[in-house]
């Protein structure tokens, strides 16, 4: 009756045991119709050996569906010979009961004892096999969900081993322990109910050191007793004066021994270090851990991820998430989407977090376990207060800092595994450790993007020298046309001359300075209120004919600005969306008003971008993907609306496009800091 409650319930227990519940509920169900029918025909009688090889065919299919619950279904090359082979034995044993049967209809006594004896033994030997497969080649957090299944099915068939060793020794069925069987279907659906209920992987025998050292010395001294008398009881088969001298002398010989070792520290010491060695081993195995954590942050070059992706990657494999995000510090000092590994759903903000989450990460190192934090349970730390998008993120589970000299560089966020568990102080340190290591790759490698960068400015440098060399030469003919001029001014060959040289000086200069004007000075002198939406409709007018780009939305908004340099920054823009446009797809821009700044957006429907793209190279200068670009109108825009006292907002996705937003100071709130500042500098 309880394993057919247990498998009822088992059925609307959605959440544990994935794939395998209803295999679980199923084999559950075949021991109780089992048990049931042993009760009213008795254990022996064909149908109850009919349904005891169902039974073990229901327990081999829970077995395998088993491993589906960390993948491992996919790769059991090894293992299904074994499985195919248990469950064709299980048939050939269900086929000689039912040609019994028909051979000899009701028969109370079984024929071929041995023969079914020995089939069973091969079956109860290859479901252990199987279990051990299951378990032992698990990792450690998948063990705590398949260790309650994985025990009901070893306790299963290590009673069947030892029921089927004595009825092959004895030559018959041993009748105490064919009751017992019957009854271990409540065990067994004890075990599978336990495995089922929630926080079932925090149940764990943790017994203290020294309990665990006295209660294995008792169980050697038992040991020790059961084979003593074995031995003894070997010899008085002999018969005989001999075989009792015999016994006599084993006893004292084995006293003796024991009073010689059981009192020497030396060996109590050994074995109470290895009890403490392989009885109470931390969660992880940190020397493996470490491995592989340096191992793929170090798979670099050809078409690996980048150290971002990489970086997610190694936090995840700790605790076998799926999933990841990285947060890090952008130039403006806002933190901001750098990488996703394999979470390309995830909703994420253009300022993740704000100021005060990431003082709270620095002062704390607070590891925050967000599941814990949407359940309202107590923290022993104070926790920074999260962003409410990450707490509305259902994937969500962890949120990881990452610290360098106790200043945050980025914040990984970890999606939840295909097992949940509670995370606990040793998960805690070691991703805190972790966080501080990467902290240190992911600032190593900004330093080198800065150097970089800075060697691509010397080169520009190099570039300047030879145009500027170009333009001594042409000073250098303006001179001299100039002082020949004073001497031949009345000759008309020579006017003539001086015309196709000042000509051609000319349409030089104004080709450097198209070169020049690209890389030229980005401060803006004077800012004053200027009409956003009339210089939005006044740049998009310049593409009319050439592509469609329109204007959507426009309202009043006067901003503080330079009329030029805005200008410029929302002609790069659209430009670069028009290029980035696919099949001549359209291109719209809207002017509105936020409270107190004014919103100029750029949006197209082209191929989008990463976030791995917009962080190494949009604004990149001299890193173009255009044939022949320069590569520095994006760094342009933007650098013009930072000198404006702006921002410039990047949004994109792949396949589906990008925003691009100007946020600048409305001219009312900026004339009123002013006014403030000013009034400040007078009372000081």
């Amino acid at each position: 009756m309880s394993s057919t409650i247990a498998a009822a319930w088992l059925l609307v227990v959605p959440r544990r045991y994935g794939p395998a519940r209803r295999p679980l509920s199923a084999a559950l169900a075949m021991t109780a119709v089992w048990a049931i029918c042993g009760i009213y025909n008795g254990i022996h009688a064909p149908a109850t050996a009919l349904l005891d090889a169902a039974r073990n065919l229901a327990w081999l299919f829970a077995l395998y569906r088993l491993f589906a619950i960390d993948g491992r279904h996919t790769s059991m090359a090894p293992i299904r010979p074994i499985l195919a082979a248990v469950a064709f034995v299980e048939l050939l044993s269900a086929g000689g009961v039912m040609a019994l049967v028909r051979a000899a209809p009701g028969a109370a006594e079984p024929v071929g004892f041995l023969t079914f004896v020995s089939l069973g033994l091969l079956v109860t030997i290859g479901g252990l096999v199987l279990v051990h497969n299951l378990y032992g080649a698990a990792s450690a957090q998948a063990r705590l969900l398949l260790r309650w299944p994985a025990l009901a099915m070893a306790l299963l068939w290590g009673f069947d081993l030892t029921y089927y060793v004595i009825a092959y020794l004895s030559g018959a069925s041993p009748d105490v322990l064919d009751g017992l069987r019957g009854a271990l279907g409540v065990v067994l659906a004890g075990l599978v109910v336990l495995g089922a209920r929630d926080g079932s992987e925090q149940i764990r025998f943790r017994p203290s050191h020294a309990a665990t050292f006295q209660s294995l010395s008792l169980l050697l001294i038992g040991g020790y007793l059961v084979v003593l008398v074995a031995i003894a009881q070997w010899l008085a088969f002999s018969g005989g004066d001999f075989s009792a001298r015999m016994q006599i002398g084993l006893v004292a010989l084995a006293l003796l021994t024991a009073l010689a070792m059981l009192p020497s520290k030396r060996l109590r010491g050994w074995l109470r270090v290895s009890l403490s060695k392989h009885l109470f081993a931390h969660r992880f195995d940190y020397r493996a851990e470490w491995l592989r954590f340096t191992r793929t942050i170090g798979q670099a070059g050809g078409a690996s991820a980048t150290l971002e992706e990489r970086a997610i990657r190694a936090l995840a494999d700790i605790t076998e998430s799926q999933a990841g995000l990285l947060l890090t510090r952008g130039e403006d000092g806002m933190f901001e989407l750098a990488a996703r590994w394999q979470w390309p759903t995830a909703e994420v903000p253009v300022a993740a977090l704000d100021a005060v989450t990431v003082s709270a990460f620095e002062r704390t190192a607070f590891v925050a376990d967000i599941d814990a934090l949407r359940d309202g349970v107590p923290n022993p730390e104070k926790c920074p207060p999260l962003p409410d998008w990450l707490l509305a993120e259902p994937r969500a589970w962890s949120a990881v800092p990452l610290l360098h000299f106790d200043r945050m560089v980025g914040l990984v966020v970890l999606a939840r595994p295909a097992y949940t568990r509670s995370l606990d102080w040793e998960d805690f340190d070691l991703l805190r450790v972790a966080g501080r290591q990467l902290a240190s790759y992911l600032a190593e490698n900004k330093g080198q993007e800065a150097l970089a960068e800075a060697s691509r400015f010397d080169d520009f440098h190099r570039r300047i020298a030879f145009v500027m060399h170009d333009i001594k030469n042409l000073a250098s003919q303006l001179s001299l046309l100039a002082r020949n001029a004073e001497l031949h001014a009345e000759n008309p060959d020579f006017r003539a001359d001086m015309l196709l040289t000042l000509r051609n000086s000319a349409d030089k200069l104004n080709a450097l300075l198209a070169r020049l004007s690209r890389y030229g000075p980005l401060s803006v002198q004077v800012l004053a209120p200027v009409r956003a939406d009339e210089t939005a409709k006044r740049t998009v007018q310049q593409f009319r004919g050439v592509h469609a780009v329109s204007v959507v939305e426009s309202e009043v908004c006067e901003v503080s600005a330079e009329a030029d340099s805005l200008e410029q920054a929302i002609l790069h823009l659209v430009q670069n969306a028009v290029d980035a446009s696919i099949d001549g797809g359209p291109v719209f821009v809207r002017v509105a008003t936020d409270n107190l700044n004014g919103i100029i957006e750029i949006v197209d429907s082209g191929a989008g971008m990463s976030a791995e793209f917009i962080r190494s190279h949009l604004f990149k200068p001299f890193v173009s993907t255009k044939a022949g670009g320069f590569g520095i109108g994006a760094y342009e825009a933007r650098e013009l609306v930072r000198a404006m006292g702006g921002r410039l907002d990047v949004e994109s996705r792949e396949g589906l496009g990008s925003r691009f937003t100007i946020r600048l100071p409305l001219a009312a709130a900026a004339a009123l800091r002013k006014t403030f500042e000013d009034v400040g500098k007078k009372v000081a």
